[in-house]
Order: C-alpha cells, then structure tokens, then sequence
C-alpha cells in the first residue's frame, strides 16, 4: 500500500465530534476537581516514568456508567496481578467518577478514563517499592460522541510486524499505561497510509488492532480471534454474549490473512466507538467496502438495547 500525502485525512476508531466544552473540563487528581489546565502529575509518577500503571475506559449513558462492573473486574484484577493498590474501593471510584460527571455537567455521551498508578516515588528509578506515597488516581471525563463518518465509512487498516506479545513477556490483558507496542503498530500503519494498525499474534493469526479488539463476519457467522493474545475487552465479551443470545454463529478461533482479506464485513469492538466498521485491510476491501454490513448493523442494535437495559 502506498503512503498518503501528508494532507490525506486519517481516521481512527476514536474520532469523536468537536465539543468546545472540553476545553474547560475539570479532572479528578487524587480527590480534588481541578481546572485541564492545573490537572497535573509528578514527574516522578511511576505513571509517567515507567508506565507502571493500569486504566478503564467507560462510557456515560442515562446519568450511568455502562458495564461498571465489568470493568472494575478487570481494573481490579488486573492491578492485583502487579500488587497494585488502588487505594480506593469500587464504590468509591464510582463515586469518583459520579463527582467528575456531575462537575462537568453530564448525563450521556461521555468517555471517562480511570487512570490509576503507583504513585510517586522517591527516586527516578524502576524498583516498584520507591513508591511510597500510595497510588495516583486521575479520572479525565470528556463530552465524546463518537464521528458520524467514521461510524459510517469505516477504517482503513494495514497489517503491521508488530504483534501483540506471549503473556509471559507483557499480557495483553493487562490494561496498563505500557502501550508503546500499540503506539508502534499504529506508527507502522500510518507510514503504510492506513488509520490504525491490525496487529498478528506470536503464531501469525489475525489478533487484535493497536487500539480496539477486531472481529470478522464470514457467510453470516462471526469469528474473532481465540483471545489469548488481545485485551479481555468488555464490548468484545457482550458481543461475543449478544450473539450467542440471539442465534448468531460465532466463533473465538485461530484464522489468517487469507480468510480476513475475503470476510464480508469486518468490525472492531470497544467502549468508545462500540462497533466500528473496517472498510479496507492492506489496500482491499472489505465486502463493499462501504462501512457497516447487515450483521455489524444487527450488532450495534443488539448491543445498543443491552447498554439501555443496564443503564436503566
């Protein structure tokens, strides 16, 4: 695939509308609200210096934050396995989050990251017990309604070399601040003139993208990838739930370029977009190539029913 000019308009699966209200957000730092501009961090945060932290992506509908418990499984599991203290209990960080919300004036289309590290430390070194004053917890809440072109053209991938690692090198399923093998996928599908990056496994199966989980639909059945090298999302897991319900074929299994290249539709899963559609993967299209397919579309109203009935 040939690179774009540097003027060619780049599209990922969190475009989000212009909101001017965003420019005066206020942010929970450690219990108090602060104005963006004031919203700071130690440059001794082990967040910022190593990445030595975990966060959640939750979306706002009806006043409620979809999926919560979902996703405090995951934050709360996750921060276990690295003998991280949250310092906070799930209910006060829905508290927390409630206090963000309220502070800025909102009900619904809203994206909320949970930030949560181990703190400052004493010293500017990797040891995890030089941080001794107890975890950072930082919530950045921001009026987000997914693009209306996006969500209907679609996103433009390109396979990339790097993949997404064995669990005994960095678990994907760990939701940590380390991103920098996302942020090289997506470097690498950007020089090939895609949006985002489609990342392989160890094994060279169809994995994951650098940002969101990523599934394909072939002859009216659903395949993702078996799961144990991408994130544990909680929108892949409901989809996966929504068509079992509802009598789709799905499959978590192992499967190639090959059979991705000839899918009908293709789509990414995840807390910001829900449902994004792929248009093009490595320069072909993708079924029509134009945006969403009949079962991409069954999906988003499935799903979109699920998230009113637990936000109710």
């Amino acid at each position: 695939m040939k690179a774009q000019p540097p003027d060619a308009e780049v599209r990922s699966a969190h475009d989000a509308d212009e909101d001017a209200r965003n420019r005066d957000i206020v942010i929970y730092v450690n219990g108090e609200m602060l104005p963006r501009a004031e919203a700071k961090v130690s440059v001794y945060d082990s967040g910022f210096m190593l990445g030595d932290g975990m966060w959640e992506g939750l979306r706002l509908y009806n006043g409620k934050w979809a999926f919560f418990e979902a996703h405090m499984d995951r934050l709360f599991a996750a921060c276990k396995a690295v003998d991280l203290d949250p310092g906070l209990s799930r209910a006060e960080l829905l508290a927390a989050m409630n206090r963000t919300a309220a502070a800025n004036g909102m009900t619904g289309d809203a994206h909320c990251r949970l930030m949560i590290t181990r703190g400052v430390k004493s010293r500017p070194f990797q040891h995890p017990h030089l941080s001794r004053s107890g975890p950072t917890v930082v919530i950045i809440a921001e009026h987000s309604r997914p693009s209306a072109a996006m969500m209907e053209q679609g996103v433009r991938l390109a396979t990339v070399p790097q993949v997404r690692g064995l669990p005994m090198s960095q678990d994907a399923k760990y939701n940590s601040h380390s991103k920098l093998n996302c942020v090289i996928g997506c470097l690498q599908a950007e020089a090939a003139g895609a949006d985002e990056a489609l990342m392989l496994d160890p094994h060279g199966f169809v994995n994951t993208t650098n940002a969101c989980n990523f599934f394909i639909v072939r002859s009216g059945e659903v395949w993702t990838s078996t799961g144990d090298y991408c994130m544990n999302g909680v929108t892949r897991m409901n989809v996966i739930r929504l068509c079992r319900e509802h009598g789709i074929p799905v499959f978590e299994r192992n499967y190639s370029l090959v059979d991705t290249y000839s899918a009908d539709e293709a789509f990414l899963t995840g807390t910001f977009g829900a449902q994004t559609p792929v248009a093009e993967i490595d320069g072909k299209k993708i079924g029509e190539g134009e945006g969403a397919g009949p079962v991409t579309r069954r999906l988003r109203g499935l799903y979109q029913e699920l998230v009113e009935a637990d936000t109710a």
